[in-house]
């Protein structure tokens, strides 16, 4: 994943009228903290970082007023209605250090004729380098059959990640895929029903 470079400014105001203000002018309040520092309040121009943090874990280079500062993307809080984006957390990172993140799984592939999958996991916990991170783990369901199934210890983990999750998590569970004809029986047998209550 590469970083997102961004401009930031460093602010003393806090509470809801100054976070309110801030997103008038187009800022997004954020808080840096990490390495047991001190934390860093800042704003960001709100366009540029809401399109760097479209993906999970985005990975921020930050100028502060001149100073670098590398940080990953924690936590972001939206307004609940109009999905604006209100305050982020930010965790300071260096160059080579492993962190804890959650990966997207997505699901890739055709299964076997006449069958189905259910994804039990949509994320998996993984160790990884903060400016190596993958942007999700794909699991492939091509060709497999009703009973197979797909454990957390299966999946490809990209390159110096390692698994936190459970091995034994079930990812994908594949099964036979369910008749619709039953329905269709269901509402025959109901019309012809009604059409001899009518005679």
């Amino acid at each position: 994943m590469s970083e997102q470079k961004l401009a930031a400014e460093l602010r003393t105001e806090f509470g809801k009228g100054y976070a309110r203000r801030a997103r008038m002018a187009n800022l997004i309040p954020a808080v840096i903290y990490g390495h047991g520092a001190e934390p860093i309040h800042i704003t960001l121009p709100a366009k540029a970082t809401t399109l760097a943090v479209r993906t999970a874990n985005a990975l921020l280079s930050l100028d502060i007023n001149g100073e670098g500062h590398l940080a990953l993307v924690k936590d972001v809080q939206r307004d609940p209605i109009k999905q604006i984006i209100e305050h982020i957390d930010l965790l300071t990172v260096r160059q080579g250090e492993k962190v804890t993140v959650d990966i997207p799984v997505h699901v890739v592939g055709e299964l076997a004729p006449g069958n189905a999958f259910n994804q039990e996991l949509t994320v998996i916990s993984l160790e990884a380098e903060a400016t190596h991170l993958p942007t999700a783990v794909e699991v492939s369901i091509e060709g497999r059959s009703a009973g197979e199934h797909i454990h957390a210890s299966d999946l490809v983990l990209p390159k110096g990640a390692v698994l936190l999750a459970d091995a034994d998590a079930l990812v994908v569970n594949i099964s036979e895929a369910t008749e619709s004809g039953d329905e269709e029986g269901t509402e025959e047998a109901a019309g012809a029903a009604s059409e001899a209550a009518a005679e």
